[in-house]
């Protein structure tokens, strides 16, 4: 064994995370080095020894067993489709797209169906065992209404008076991917940001998770907004109502159907007068799943190309990696957090004062230790995702083929910059929610 010690990268913030010991092993199966880090998984990369230790659950049931291989069947040639013509692919609607809005817009007649039906037993036909029927019918309907989503309750927002300079960055951004901006912005703990719609305006709302936008490069964080905010002006077919809505209501069907484990002989009997509809309703998800899951898909490579058409292609490419090991993010913030939590139940040294006082310390850390993870690491995830395909996201094109669609084109300068000024204003307005957030996830753990 030869070992060596060197120090990691230093993250955006400043903040130098230790050095590591690192050390290089023979591979069991071919004899090859393999470059050791203890933090991470050993593997070869020779021969792809223990390149997924840890492989993907098994598909749970018959509906996500079908959406993996309609992913698995589009996957390869939706990539060819977007790389071939050499030039930025372009949004578009078909006859797939249109069929489904037509079967969403049908699954909404049979709500409407059930609303009518249940007044009309309800208020105009005679008997006590109708009106049964009929209220309950209407319960039904009631149940499987669209509905609009609200602001998430307790959630840490930042108004546009709060945050000027971080709004005027997001309205340039949707400017140049050519959609309008958001409405509200929200802060939380996630490995993750959306941009989705809610009450019955559509106002859009941008969430942003701490883990990851403290773990980006200014670029990369511009090109997060530009992917995100690019699925709104490439018309992605399940951001809509109708058809997220009948996704909704068809999903309740299937929980009314699903049949009782363990049954009794009452219970055998109602599984089997379900049999026929529960077949039925799985059948209409596979089918508007067949019908959305390729423009899903492509909607993903439309959203990565505004990425880099905003923020430059280096820039998407490298967002792309951060969220390869946003798993690893995840694990640190979570040991962060029970170790704040640990210190803050017993007594307090300066240090732990002092870490309270600065709760940015929590997200340095984070950021650091992505920093510091080693390209041997981001490739082994790339490979492992490519041996697993479609295996654990049906709806989002695997991140190795998303890398190569971008590197298959002309390299894209950035439309939309920060500099150092820009970004430490972005920052400071951050800094309050950013200690709002740190002081809940210390109380009440990460999800």
């Amino acid at each position: 064994m030869r070992t060596t010690t060197g120090p990691s990268a230093q993250q955006q913030s400043g903040e130098q995370p230790p050095a590591t010991q690192q050390s290089v092993e023979q591979c069991p199966e071919c004899g090859a080095d393999v470059p050791v880090d203890e933090r991470f998984v050993r593997w070869c990369a020779a021969c792809d020894w223990n390149v997924d230790p840890h492989p993907p659950e098994p598909p749970k049931g018959r509906i996500e067993e079908g959406r993996r291989a309609l992913a698995r069947r589009h996957g390869e040639r939706l990539l060819t489709e977007m790389t071939e013509a050499g030039e930025e692919p372009r949004p578009r609607r078909d006859a797939s797209a249109l069929l489904a809005y037509g079967l969403a817009l049908a699954v909404h007649g049979l709500t409407a169906a059930l609303l009518v039906a249940g007044v009309w037993l309800t208020a105009a036909v005679p008997g006590p065992g109708v009106k049964v029927v009929g209220v309950l019918l209407l319960l039904i309907a009631w149940s499987l209404r669209p509905r609009w989503r609200k602001l998430p309750e307790g959630a840490d927002l930042l108004h546009r008076s709060d945050a000027p300079e971080l709004y005027a960055l997001v309205d340039q951004v949707a400017a140049t991917v050519g959609t309008r901006s958001v409405d509200t912005i929200a802060v939380d703990a996630d490995v993750n940001a959306s941009v989705t719609t809610y009450g019955i305006r559509g106002r859009r709302l941008l969430t942003l998770g701490l883990p990851l936008w403290e773990s980006l490069t200014p670029q990369e964080r511009i090109a997060l907004l530009g992917h995100e905010l690019g699925h709104y002006s490439h018309g992605d077919v399940r951001h809509g109502r109708v058809l997220a809505s009948a996704y909704r209501s068809l999903s309740l069907w299937a929980y009314y159907t699903a049949p009782t484990a363990n049954p009794t002989l009452v219970e055998m009997a109602v599984n089997l007068f379900y049999l026929v509809p529960r077949t039925l309703i799985h059948g209409l998800i596979l089918l508007l799943d067949q019908l959305t899951l390729r423009a899903t898909q492509r909607a993903e490579y439309l959203a990565d190309a505004a990425a880099a058409r905003t923020a430059s292609t280096e820039a998407a490419v490298g967002l792309l990696d951060r969220l390869l090991v946003g798993s690893a993010a995840d694990t640190v913030l979570r040991r962060e957090v029970n170790q704040a939590a640990t210190r803050t139940t017993g007594p307090r040294s300066g240090a732990d004062r002092a870490g309270e006082e600065r709760p940015e310390r929590l997200w340095e850390t984070v950021a650091a230790h992505v920093a510091s993870i080693p390209e041997s690491e981001y490739a082994r995830r790339r490979r492992a995702g490519a041996i697993r395909g479609h295996a654990v996201d049906a709806t989002h094109p695997p991140t190795h083929l998303r890398r190569a669609a971008l590197l298959a084109g002309p390299a894209s300068p950035a439309a939309v910059t920060a500099d150092a000024e820009r970004t430490r204003r972005v920052d400071g307005e951050l800094a309050p929610l950013r200690a709002a957030v740190t002081r809940r996830v210390i109380r009440d753990g990460v999800r």
